[in-house]
């Protein structure tokens, strides 16, 4: 009996090798989204060493000096190092402050982005699962909160609750999670109907088990496709309410902060300030979205 069952565990282990190698063989048929998730990885690991590749923490307010203020592209500053993208109005090292933003921004847009992900699986399984009346009660909160843009519900939330990553990581939370829960109610619906959940209920097996177990992983090739869309939604989203000055503070400079106060001196002529972040946040935005529409089209076999 052991040995049959390190046989099967052997078989599920090459069945799933394989899937994760065709899916991986689709994927790779566009040169477009390769280069697209290569940037990607770049970057994330970049921000993830940014104490070591950057010559400055922007974040350090005893290391700025007001000398070093709009220093243009190329210049030397007091600290003896060259601002190889200039420096904003507070002395930062601009480079410095885009990799520190960058993995502030992504890191708010990830935390954010899986919380909203799973509370909203649950809630669309659980409402698909249920059914009657619990599954009109959620699924109308849902619907209700679709109804306003997610732009002023993070901007009645931040503006209550303060600035702060706490506070605009709950904000994008309740402004994304709407999303995934209609997503994961209409996928398990279609699913809820088939043979095999019918044969899971008639054993029976307990609703949890049957929801993790059986529902979810049918519903979980459209999840990552909208997860992946809406985690750039959410970084921009992050970077707009900064950019408004209602996210993270000054002191923590986010790319949307930094678009912010370059944006003040954009008519002096000092547009490095502005364009340099606001690039990148443009070129993080693109890869994540041909990641997104790459993994749509090889998730879907409609598609195909």
């Amino acid at each position: 009996m052991s040995r049959r069952a390190t046989q099967q565990s052997d078989a599920r282990k090459a069945r799933q090798a394989n899937y994760i190698r065709m899916l991986w063989r689709d994927f790779a048929r566009s040169k477009l989204a390769v280069l697209a998730l290569a940037v990607l990885v770049a970057i994330m690991l970049g921000a993830l060493a940014a104490p070591w590749i950057t010559p400055q923490n922007p974040y350090d307010q005893a290391l700025l000096n007001l000398a070093d203020a709009r220093l243009v592209p190329g210049s030397t500053g007091s600290g003896g190092y060259v601002h190889m993208l200039g420096t904003d109005a507070d002395g930062r090292d601009l480079y410095s402050a885009i990799v520190y933003g960058v993995r502030l921004s992504l890191g708010i847009g990830l935390v954010a982005g899986i919380v909203a992900l799973v509370a909203g699986t649950l809630l669309g399984l659980l409402a698909a699962l249920r059914g009657g009346l619990v599954e009109a009660a959620i699924m109308r909160v849902v619907d209700l909160q679709l109804s306003f843009p997610p732009l002023m519900l993070a901007l009645v939330l931040v503006a209550a609750l303060g600035q702060g990553k706490f506070q605009v990581i709950v904000a994008l939370v309740a402004a994304q999670y709407a999303y995934f829960a209609r997503t994961v109610h209409g996928a398990a619906l279609a699913e809820r109907q088939k043979e095999y959940i019918e044969a899971a209920a008639a054993i029976p097996l307990p609703p949890l088990r049957i929801a993790l177990g059986h529902l979810l992983p049918n519903v979980f090739p459209p999840l990552i496709v909208v997860g992946t869309i809406h985690i750039a939604s959410t970084i921009v989203l992050e970077a707009t309410l900064s950019f408004l000055g209602v996210g993270l503070p000054m002191t923590e400079p986010s790319l949307g902060s930094l678009i912010l106060r370059g944006f003040e001196y954009m008519q002096s002529g000092r547009i490095w300030m502005s364009v340099y972040p606001g690039a990148t946040l443009v070129v993080i935005m693109l890869a994540i979205n041909l990641v997104g529409d790459q993994l749509r089209e090889v998730l879907n076999p409609r598609l195909k």
